[in-house]
């Protein structure tokens, strides 16, 4: 049977980002799985609150209403959950008229390796050692972490990155964390004509661009952004690393080591990735915030 999902962006989700299991994983902690099993068993009509990455999922599967990207967008449930526990799980996904029909309910046993299978451009989870696992598969990958999600009744959807060891390759960063800030300004001054190499989340951003192509720069349903701590004269790089690969983002705010928390909130975030602790931690104040555990700054943790 062909591969159906070869055109389409594919973001694989875990049932803990999408919906409030945090009761029930508490009890899973505590108690045990066969308690965790009975638990869901006996409340499997009770349907569950939405969760953080509730509205980033309806924003995503709204796109495809869109005539320019209709069915473009699939949206895949990945859970530790049995088939049977997760039961629970596809009654609310009903209950809210969420367009998921693919699943995979791995049974206890890790789950990134579906999201590979599925052919996910991105991997969203609650479980940090999946997210790890994911990104050593090379599929962009993040933690969801408890923020403050914004719920706009805008229907754009609005995502916002961070620049190196994200989008970009950690390769700057190596200098900035080895030789300091001079040393780093320096170097990328130097190589400003040089494309960055790119990072986890490149090809993510590309099938986004793809999405952004079909519509004119006005009137499209995505808007991309990114907030990076860089500043001048770091910045040229970063916009002709852009122009290099022919990837439009709509808005970038060099920050020069500000928090960027509020910044995010001015941009109205859907979602914001970063590979950096602290930065995540400022920005989950403001918006739903992805931990991307990846490069030099997450080596020694």
């Amino acid at each position: 049977m062909q591969n159906e999902l070869t055109d389409k962006l594919v973001v694989a989700i875990s049932s803990r980002a999408l919906f409030d299991l945090e009761e029930s994983h508490h009890i899973f902690i505590e108690s045990g799985l066969e308690a965790y099993c009975e638990y869901q068993r006996q409340r499997e009509n009770e349907i569950l609150d939405p969760g953080v990455a509730f509205s980033l999922v309806r924003k995503l599967l709204a796109l495809n209403e869109r005539k320019q990207t209709n069915n473009r967008v699939e949206v895949v449930l990945i859970s530790r959950n049995t088939a049977d526990t997760g039961l629970r799980i596809f009654n609310s996904i009903n209950h809210y008229d969420l367009p998921i029909s693919r699943a995979a309910f791995s049974g206890g046993h890790s789950k990134f390796r579906y999201a590979a299978a599925f052919n996910a451009d991105l991997f969203l989870s609650a479980d940090p050692v999946d997210v790890r696992r994911a990104l050593d598969s090379h599929i962009a990958a993040a933690t969801i972490l408890p923020s403050k999600v914004n719920f706009s009744e805008d229907p754009q959807l609005r995502i916002a990155f961070d620049g190196d060891a994200v989008l970009f390759s950690d390769d700057s960063e190596k200098i900035y964390q080895e030789k300091g800030l001079e040393a780093f300004s320096r170097a990328e001054k130097d190589a400003a004509g040089t494309p960055l190499p790119g990072g986890p989340f490149r090809n993510f951003l590309s099938g986004l661009h793809s999405l952004q192509a079909e519509y004119p720069t006005h009137d499209s349903p995505i808007r991309t952004a990114i907030m990076t701590a860089r500043s001048a004269p770091a910045h040229e790089r970063v916009i002709r690393t852009l122009r290099a690969w022919r990837i439009r983002i709509d808005e970038v705010v060099f920050l020069g080591g500000l928090d960027k928390g509020e910044f995010l909130r001015t941009f109205g975030a859907d979602i914001f990735f970063d590979d950096q602790e602290d930065y995540c931690e400022s920005a989950r104040q403001h918006v739903l915030t992805g931990h991307v555990p990846h490069g030099i700054a997450n080596y020694n943790h």
